[in-house]
C-alpha cells in the first residue's frame, strides 16, 4: 500500500525516519513508491536511501546462513533497481552490499580454521614430539622358543597415532553447552552445530552492518573530499566553466575559491516558463563573497565563451566502465564544444557512482522530461505542428572527457578498471538486478 501524502511531500528526510520501528516490507514498499514517484531521486539520495533500507533487510530479514543473506540482499536489492532502473547507483550499492557480505563471510571462515586448527591437522611438523624413551639398563628377557614375542612399537608411532585421532575427533564433535564442566558426551557429526551457526550468523550480521554504515559514511564526506583536490586543478587567474553545477561541483568551485582567484563561467539550459532568472543564486553569493567573479551564460552562447575557458568542470549521476558518464542534457554539446577548442573536461564524482556496466549495456540513458516547461501547449495550431523534447539526462561518450576526480583522488580513464576491481566482485557483476 502506497504511504499517505497528506499535508507533506515525502522527503529522502521523511523516509529514513518512518524506518524507526516500521516492517521490513512495509519500508522497501515505501522506498520503491517514492522512487517511482521520483520524489526520491538523484544519485546521493538513491544511493543512501537504498544503503538504509539493506542495512534493515541484514538486520531484520530471516537468515541462518551467507547463502540465504545473499539471496535476501539480491532479492529486493533486484526489487529497488527495476524501481528506478535510470538511478544506476542503486545496483552499485547493492553490489558493494553482496562483496561486503562475501568478504565477512570469508573472514569468518578463516578465523573459524584458525580456530580449531583445520590448516594444521595435516601439517605432521606441527604434531608433538615425543620424549625419548631411557636406554634399557639390562638385555631384555629372551622368550622361549616356539613362543613369539609381542610385535614391537617404534617409539613415538603410538603417541602419533593417538594425537591425530583425538585431534579429528575433538574437530568434529561437540560437548553440550549444558554441561558446565564440559565433561559431558560429545556429539559428532561432519555437519555444523547449530548453536555454532547461529552464532556465526550473529558475529556476520553485526560485521555486515558495521560495513553498510561505513558505506553510509562513505556517501556523506563523498562531496567533501573531491572538494579537497580543488586547490590542486584549479589555479589562480583561471576560467572555469560549469555547466549546470550540481551540489558537488558547487563545494568543489566554493573550497577553490578560499584559496585561488578566478573566474567562474555558469552555463545554464534554456530559461524555463515560471522559473525566476536568479538561476544558482545561492552559488553566485558564495563565490563573490570569496572574491570570485562569476559570469551567467546561457546554452548556445557559451561556445563564444570557449577560446577564454582554463577547463571545463561537471558532475554526473553515473559513470560507466568505459569512461563514458550520464549526466545532465546539454553537457555533451558543452564536452564536445570543449573539445574541439583542446579543453580540458574534468568530471567529479563518488566511487559510489562508478558503474561496472558499459555504455553498450545501459538500456536508453537519455531521459525525457516534461516539454511544458518551455513551450505553452495553449499558444496554439505552432505547437500542435512541433515535437518538443525536453532532454533531461544523456550519454557524454568517454572520448570527450580528461579527468575524473572522485573522493580517492584524480583517475585517467585508464585507472577506471582498477577501481572497479577494488569495490566490486566479478560473481556479483553479472547478477540480474535489472
Amino acid at each position: 500500500m502506497a504511504p499517505s501524502q497528506a499535508k507533506y511531500a515525502p522527503t529522502l528526510e521523511t523516509f529514513l525516519k518512518s524506518l524507526k520501528g516500521q516492517p521490513l516490507e512495509a519500508s522497501i514498499e515505501s522506498l520503491v513508491f517514492l522512487l517511482k514517484r521520483r520524489q526520491i531521486k538523484g544519485a546521493e539520495q538513491c544511493a543512501t536511501a537504498t544503503a538504509r533500507v539493506l542495512l534493515q533487510v541484514v538486520a531484520k530479514s530471516r537468515w541462518t546462513d551467507v547463502d540465504q543473506l545473499l539471496a535476501n540482499v539480491q532479492k529486493h536489492g533486484a526489487t529497488l533497481t527495476q524501481a528506478a532502473p535510470r538511478e544506476l547507483v542503486i545496483s552499485n550499492i547493492v553490489r558493494r552490499v553482496l562483496g561486503l557480505i562475501r568478504d565477512e563471510a570469508n573472514e569468518d571462515r578463516n578465523a573459524a580454521g584458525d580456530e580449531y586448527g583445520v590448516d594444521s591437522v595435516s601439517d605432521m611438523g606441527a604434531l608433538p614430539t615425543p620424549p625419548e624413551q631411557p636406554a634399557p639398563t639390562s638385555r631384555p628377557t629372551p622368550q622361549p622358543a616356539g613362543r613369539p614375542g609381542p610385535n614391537p612399537i617404534k617409539p613415538g608411532l603410538g603417541t602419533h597415532q593417538s594425537f591425530i585421532s583425538k585431534s579429528m575427533f575433538n574437530l568434529l564433535s561437540v560437548v553440550d553447552p549444558s554441561d558446565s564442566t564440559g565433561t559431558g558426551s560429545p556429539v559428532t557429526g561432519a555437519s555444523t552445530p547449530v548453536f555454532q551457526a547461529t552464532s556465526s550468523a550473529t558475529a556476520l550480521r553485526s560485521e555486515v552492518i558495521d560495513g553498510i554504515e561505513e558505506i553510509m559514511d562513505e556517501l556523506s564526506q563523498a562531496d567533501d573530499q573531491i572538494a579537497g583536490f580543488a586547490e590542486v586543478q584549479i589555479h589562480p587567474g583561471d576560467y572555469i566553466l560549469a555547466y549546470q553545477p550540481s551540489a558537488t561541483v558547487e563545494k568543489f568551485l566554493v573550497r577553490a575559491a578560499s584559496k585561488r582567484h578566478f573566474t567562474v563561467m555558469i552555463a545554464s539550459g534554456p530559461q524555463q516558463r515560471g522559473v525566476p532568472e536568479a538561476t544558482y543564486a545561492s552559488l553566485k553569493k558564495k563565490l563573490n563573497a570569496a572574491g570570485v567573479k562569476t559570469i551567467h551564460i546561457m546554452t548556445g552562447s557559451f561556445s563564444a565563451y570557449m577560446p577564454r575557458v582554463s577547463k571545463v568542470v561537471m558532475g554526473a549521476s553515473a559513470v560507466l566502465a568505459n569512461g563514458a558518464i550520464v549526466t545532465d542534457g546539454g553537457s555533451a554539446v558543452v564536452a564536445r564544444a570543449a573539445h574541439e577548442f583542446s579543453k580540458p573536461v574534468i568530471v567529479l564524482s563518488g566511487v559510489y557512482k562508478l558503474c561496472p556496466e558499459n555504455s553498450s549495456e545501459v538500456e536508453d540513458p537519455v531521459e525525457l522530461g516534461d516539454s511544458s516547461s518551455y513551450v505553452s501547449f495553449a499558444d496554439g495550431p505552432l505547437v500542435d505542428g512541433v515535437e518538443v523534447e525536453n532532454v533531461v539526462s544523456e550519454l557524454v561518450p568517454p572520448e570527450l572527457i580528461d579527468m575524473y576526480i572522485t573522493n580517492l583522488g584524480p583517475h585517467t580513464r585508464d585507472h577506471l578498471d582498477d577501481i572497479l576491481a577494488d569495490h566490486y566482485k566479478l560473481e556479483d557483476i553479472d547478477l540480474p538486478l535489472q
